[in-house]
C-alpha cells in the first residue's frame, strides 16, 4: 500500500515539473541599426516571469539606457514595457515580470530590445524577439 502511494504521488510530481517545463520558451534577436553596434538577445520566459541576456559591442558610445519595448505590429515602434539595469557594460542581464498582454505580444513578435547612446538618444541598435 505504502508504494502505491509513494508511486502515485511520484508520478503527479513528474506531472507537475513537465508542465512547468513545458511553459519554458527561449526567444533570441540579433541587435543592429543607426549605429555600428552590434549584439545578441537570449531570453526565455517560464510563466510569466522573462529572463535576459543582452551581449553588446562596438556602439558609438557607452550605452546609457536600454529597453525591451512592445511595438503595434511586427517591426513597428512601441513605448518601453521593460527597463534594463545596469546598461553601462555587456553583458545586461536581468529579470522582468510580464503581464498576459505583453508576453501574447512577444509570442506574436512584437517586442524588441533597444539599446541607447548619447549619439543615438532614439537608440543605436534593436533588434525583435523571435521565438525559437
Amino acid at each position: 500500500m505504502r508504494h502505491t502511494l509513494f508511486a502515485a504521488v511520484a508520478a503527479v510530481g513528474l506531472l507537475v515539473a513537465s508542465a512547468a517545463s513545458a511553459q519554458m520558451v527561449h526567444y533570441t534577436a540579433k541587435l543592429a541599426g543607426t549605429g555600428k553596434g552590434s549584439g545578441d538577445v537570449f531570453a526565455m520566459l517560464e510563466g510569466k516571469t522573462l529572463t535576459y541576456t543582452v551581449n553588446y559591442k562596438d556602439l558609438s558610445g557607452p550605452a546609457v539606457a536600454a529597453h525591451f519595448h512592445d511595438a503595434t505590429a511586427p517591426g513597428g515602434n512601441g513605448p518601453p514595457i521593460v527597463p534594463a539595469s545596469n546598461v553601462g557594460t555587456s553583458p545586461i542581464k536581468g529579470t522582468a515580470t510580464l503581464t498576459d498582454a505583453q508576453i501574447a505580444d512577444l509570442n506574436a513578435g512584437k517586442v524588441y530590445f533597444n539599446v541607447h547612446t548619447a549619439a543615438n538618444p532614439g537608440g543605436e541598435i534593436r533588434g525583435t524577439l523571435a521565438k525559437q
